[in-house]
Formats: C-alpha cells, sequence, structure tokens
C-alpha cells in the first residue's frame, strides 16, 4: 500500500470546487442567489459560449467591504451562519461559504463591489485560488463577478463540456427557475449579446410566469392557494386540458428555493388522475411555504433537494391545494372558429379559393362587399347567403381559447356535417334511459346553498342550461343562462359520469338481477382475488355466487353494462384483482372502471330524446367533477354570447 499523503491546497480546493461547480450553470446558480441574499432588486446575467468563456453576474444589493471580500473567496466564509442553532433556521439560498471558493478555484474570477456608505468600491481579481489584484477602485453600488475561462486549470473537466447552445440552455434554466422564485426581483438574462427574457420585477407571481414562458403558458394557468397545517402553496396549476408532454414544467418551490421532488411531483400528478390524456403531464408554478425548523435543505450538494419532516402531509396538502383551485376554476373550457391548417395538399385554385372564403369569414365589414364581389368574378361561385354556409365551405376548425381570436389554440377538427333532427325540449322531465342516465328532478328551483364572508347563509340561483338540440349525433349544443352556448360530447360526458359512479362505489342502486345466471371460470388466483373482495363487487354493482369453485356465477350486474358482453367485463376484473388483490383502488383498477365506463356509454349516433340529452347538460354543466372523460378528452365547450357577436361583427 502506498504512503498516506496530504493533499496540497491547490489539489484539495480543486477536489471541493468539483463537487459544487460541474458546469457554467452552477456558478449563475451560485452567484445568483448570493445576489438574492444580498437584497437585490435588479439582477443582470449574461453569458457567451455557452458560459465557458464569459460569465457576468450584476447586481444593485449591499456590496461587501473592502475588508470582506478577500475573505468571500475563502472556503467557509459565510455570513449566513454563526452557531450551529442557525442550521436549523436557514432562510438564505447560499449559507455554507462554497460558492466563490469553489468557483475561483476553476476560473478566472474578478469582482467589482461596493457599499452605498462607501467612497470607493473594491476591485479584487483572483485566478485559481490565488489572488491577482486587490485595491480601492471606482465602481456603482453594489456586486458585479464576472467570470472567465472556466475550468482552464482543469482540462479533463473542460473536455467534458457538452456543446455551447446546450450548456447556454441550462444556464437559461436555472434562471428561469429563480426568476419564477423571487417574483420581485427584476431578472435580465442576456445571451451572446441577445436579451433572451427580461421580468418586471414587480412581486406578481403571474408577471414572472409570463415573462418566463410567454403568454400562452400564462393564460393556461389557474391560481392556486391553500393553508392547512401552517404550510401555505401558492401559485398556478395548469387546466387538464392544456398539460404538457413531459414534466419539465413542473416547477416547485420551498421557501423561495426551487427544489426536485418526486413526492411533490406524484402529489401534483394524483390531483390530476383521471383528468389528462396518456402520455400528458400536468405543469405547475407552486410556492410552498413550510417552517424552516421541519425540512433539512442541505442534503444536496447544489441543494437541489430537500427533506421533509412529515411527506406524506406535504403531499396531501399540495394534493388537496391543486384539487382546490380546479374546484374553483371550474375547468369550463370556451372555444372559437378558426381557419383551417391543411393537411393534405390542394390545388392552387382550391387554394385560392379556401383562403379567399376564409377572409370573407374574418374580414371587416366595411370589406365585405369587395370580398363578395372578388369571389363572384374570380371564381364564378355563389356567395353563402348565410353564416352557416360560411362554415360549411371554408371547412372551419373548433379551437379552445379563451375570449380573444387572435389567442387560437390548437384546432379540432369538426366532423362533416349531416343531416340532423331536431325536436322541441321537453322542460322538467325526470326518466330513466336503458342506457342509465341517472334520474333528474324538474329544474325547479335551481338553488345552491353557500355562506358569505361574515357567515350569513344565502340561497343563490344556478345557471340555467337548456337543450337546444344536437350536432353529427355526438355533440349536445344548450344555451346556458342566456350568456353562452354550451356544446357537450355526449359519449365523452356519459363515461365519465359512468366512471365517477363507479369510482364512488355507489351503485348498489343500479345493480339489476339476471334471468339467468351467467357462469365464468377462472383461475385460482382469480378466484381467490374476486372473492376477497365481494364488498367492492357489491359496491361496483355486481353480486355473484361463489358455491362453485374455480367458477363463480353473476347474480346481478349494473344496468350500465347489461348490454355489454358481461362475461369478458367479469373476466377483465378477475384480472385485475388478481393482478393488485391487496390494494383495489389502485391505477390498476382505474384503468379498469375506465374501460367499463367506455363501452357502458352512449355512443356517437346513438338515439336519445330531447329529455335524455336534457338530463345529460345538466349532470355535466352542474358538476364540477365532469369536464374530462377518464383519458382526459374534454366533455364541454362554451362560446359566449360576446364572442358569438364578436364573430358576426356586432362588436
Amino acid at each position: 500500500m502506498s504512503s498516506i499523503n496530504v493533499l496540497s491546497r491547490e489539489i484539495s480546493e480543486l477536489i471541493a470546487a468539483g463537487e459544487v461547480i460541474e458546469r457554467p450553470a452552477s456558478v449563475i446558480k451560485e452567484l445568483v442567489e448570493n445576489s438574492i441574499d444580498s437584497g437585490a432588486g435588479h439582477i443582470t446575467v449574461e453569458i457567451k459560449n455557452g458560459g465557458m468563456s464569459y460569465m457576468r453576474v450584476t447586481d444593485d444589493g449591499c456590496g461587501m467591504s473592502f475588508d470582506d471580500v478577500p475573505k468571500a473567496f475563502l472556503r467557509h466564509a459565510t455570513s449566513k451562519i454563526l452557531t450551529k442553532d442557525d442550521l436549523d433556521n436557514i432562510c438564505t439560498l447560499g449559507f455554507r461559504g462554497e460558492a466563490l471558493a469553489s468557483v475561483s478555484a476553476v476560473s478566472r474570477v474578478e469582482t467589482m463591489t461596493k457599499q452605498k456608505n462607501e467612497t470607493y468600491g473594491t476591485l479584487y481579481r483572483i485566478e485559481g485560488s490565488e489572488e491577482v489584484l486587490y485595491e480601492k477602485s471606482g465602481c456603482p453600488d453594489g456586486t458585479t463577478i464576472v467570470i472567465r475561462d472556466l475550468f482552464y486549470n482543469v482540462p479533463a473537466r473542460r473536455k467534458f463540456m457538452k456543446k455551447d447552445v446546450t450548456e447556454a440552455n441550462a444556464v437559461s434554466q436555472i434562471i428561469q427557475k429563480i426568476t419564477l422564485s423571487h417574483p420581485e426581483i427584476s431578472f435580465k438574462f442576456i445571451r451572446d449579446n441577445r436579451i433572451e427574457f427580461n421580468s418586471s420585477g414587480d412581486g406578481e407571481l403571474f408577471s414572472a410566469v409570463y415573462a418566463v414562458y410567454g403568454r400562452d403558458f400564462a393564460r393556461d394557468m389557474m391560481p392556486v392557494d391553500y393553508e392547512e397545517n401552517n404550510i401555505h402553496i401558492t401559485g398556478y396549476a395548469v387546466k387538464p386540458l392544456y398539460s404538457r408532454n413531459n414534466r419539465s414544467f413542473q416547477n416547485f418551490f420551498v421557501n423561495g428555493r426551487h427544489i426536485r421532488s418526486k413526492i411533490c411531483s406524484v402529489a401534483l400528478e394524483s390531483a390530476y388522475e383521471n383528468m389528462v390524456m396518456t402520455g400528458k403531464f400536468p405543469a405547475c408554478v407552486l410556492m410552498i411555504d413550510i417552517a424552516p425548523s421541519v425540512i433539512d435543505v442541505n442534503i444536496h450538494p447544489s441543494k437541489a433537494e430537500v427533506r421533509f419532516t412529515n411527506e406524506k402531509q406535504v403531499s396531501d396538502i399540495i394534493f388537496s391545494a391543486v384539487t382546490n383551485a380546479m374546484v374553483k376554476d371550474g375547468l369550463i373550457y370556451e372555444f372559437e372558429l378558426k381557419p383551417p391548417l391543411k393537411q393534405t395538399e390542394v390545388t392552387v385554385n382550391e387554394k385560392e379559393e379556401i383562403e379567399q372564403q376564409q377572409e370573407f369569414i374574418f374580414t371587416p365589414v366595411d370589406k365585405i362587399e369587395e370580398t363578395e364581389k372578388k369571389l363572384v368574378e374570380n371564381n364564378n361561385i355563389i356567395v353563402p347567403d348565410t353564416f352557416d354556409e360560411v362554415l360549411e365551405t371554408a371547412d372551419i376548425e373548433v379551437c379552445s381559447v379563451y375570449s380573444k381570436p387572435e389567442e387560437a389554440r390548437k384546432p379540432v377538427k369538426v366532423p362533416p356535417k349531416t343531416e340532423k333532427k331536431v325536436s322541441e325540449p321537453l322542460e322538467n322531465f325526470s326518466y330513466i334511459s336503458s342506457k342509465s342516465f341517472e334520474t333528474v328532478e324538474p329544474s325547479e328551483p335551481k338553488k345552491t346553498f353557500s355562506e358569505t364572508e361574515n357567515k350569513e347563509s344565502v340561497w343563490t340561483e344556478k345557471p340555467k342550461i337548456r337543450v337546444i338540440g344536437e350536432a353529427f349525433g355526438l355533440y349536445v349544443i344548450a344555451e346556458a343562462d342566456d350568456k353562452k352556448i354550451v356544446m357537450i360530447d355526449k359519449h365523452a360526458a356519459h363515461e365519465r359520469i359512468i366512471f365517477e359512479r363507479l369510482k364512488s362505489r355507489n351503485c348498489r342502486q343500479y345493480t339489476q338481477m339476471l334471468m339467468n345466471e351467467i357462469k365464468i371460470l377462472l383461475t385460482a388466483e382469480e378466484y381467490s382475488a374476486m372473492e376477497e373482495n365481494r364488498e367492492l363487487l357489491a359496491d361496483l354493482g355486481f353480486l355473484f355466487d361463489f358455491s362453485e369453485r374455480p367458477c363463480i356465477s353473476a347474480k346481478a350486474v349494473p344496468t350500465f353494462v347489461t348490454e355489454l358482453d358481461i362475461e369478458a367485463v367479469i373476466a377483465e376484473i378477475a384480472e385485475n384483482l388478481r393482478l393488485y388483490r391487496h390494494n383495489p383502488q389502485s391505477h390498476m383498477l382505474d384503468d379498469m372502471l375506465h374501460t367499463v365506463a367506455c363501452k357502458s356509454a352512449i355512443k356517437a349516433n346513438d338515439k336519445n330524446s330531447m329529455s335524455e340529452l336534457q338530463s345529460l347538460a345538466e349532470q355535466v354543466y352542474y358538476d364540477e367533477k365532469i369536464r374530462h372523460c377518464p383519458h382526459g378528452r374534454p366533455v364541454m365547450f362554451t362560446m359566449t354570447k360576446s364572442n358569438i357577436a364578436h364573430q358576426f361583427r356586432r362588436t
């Protein structure tokens, strides 16, 4: 064995620096956090060549005194903690005194800093942990740190850096997270002499979200504000329909510090369970304010993770916060008409005709006559007399937006127009259909009970909804409270209603005895799983006879599966319970319930009476749970009266 050597200061500094400084983004994170702790109101970050050749962080914080500057570059030198008791109440971002020491060990650093009460500032240069220049100098209040030639003295580390664009993107992500966590500070990020984003620093989180992610992302969010057990959750979460393709837009902050947390992510996604499409993930910007004494922020070298004393409590509160936000928002999506994005090739004449027809739809009123003349003369076609005809000839598409035409979202193709019969609506009609819509009592009075802020009990009128027709055998069209048109996907809506009914385990009232029992042969494991979950099956509306092992006999099933292949449904339930027999609340059971609900729901082109459609519309419109099918597709869109007036150029 070789003899034991004490490492030189130079080598030990490089090793220690490697634990904190991995890439340019690590440097920027450490320096910006120091700027925040200094009380800065404006912070500018500039990089060139991904940060490998040049990085600059400028702030207007408190600055450092002439005597403190050299000490700031010593390892374990900090102004944040003094005694061991301070470790239990850390509220600053940086506290271990390793940032500047680590940065200076692997780069050439120049620091200019000045406190407000000083006449002169300080100019300090250090390269590879060795002091090069230390003198008084004229400079503005605050601190500017310039880092050049990162890893110049560690060629092995420099060799493994990624392309400049990749490193620059990593820096951008770090600045984005910090900007979101501190909306009260104005951040400017300059990348290769170009301003990438600039936040206002007005203290509003929404402004920071808008600056970092843009208008479209910001308007898709719903506010979150919830407090329980001295844990306060604020911020924004995305509406389920606008979930993203990955988890990159899940942002969690604990006491102002961005963290990576599987616990938080799982809690968030649990709140969106059965409301987002497969392969989609919810996005959020959530601030978790919690007592410093119940978290450990020192479990990761770069402080990117924290440990909660009571993880389940934090998880439950995040779940409740997001769930409550959805209830308050209502999750009702608006749509508007938008020109098509053609996916197939068309001839030049066809393309010109389509563009002219679209121009007719969206042209100001004072230009319509001119457009009509052009259509007649150039194309020898008849100008549509009604807006319905315009929609048909233009092959328009439906887009979900908030209210403004210029803010259109991804289009959803409207099926070809078909003939349909519309009968007169029947009001205040109670019924039970063969497809098991719920019975709806007469709609008067439509009132809900609530309490005012001073705890006075009040009754408020529910908005009225009246079905006026059905389109394409699939979409229910209704008028709501004389203020908007509501379009409902009857299959998706009924599917969600059945799914919620199954999931609530309150289906005994829908149990229907079978004239002839259905016998199903099961494996030993499937039989045992079904027998162990008798109560669950009864809650779902199924009754079985277990007297002839390994066969079971279905004596009764819920009404909404009577028209299905009952044997296949039961076999699927048995297989599910076999796979997850000890926890029937699992995602696997949900998947099975999805399938049952989907097969049981009314289908496109099913013939339904107006009273059935009225019942469906009321269930959907008044129940906040019925906003997405179990697979995440929306069940309802609305168009406001003002939006329709805008389309007809009445406003």
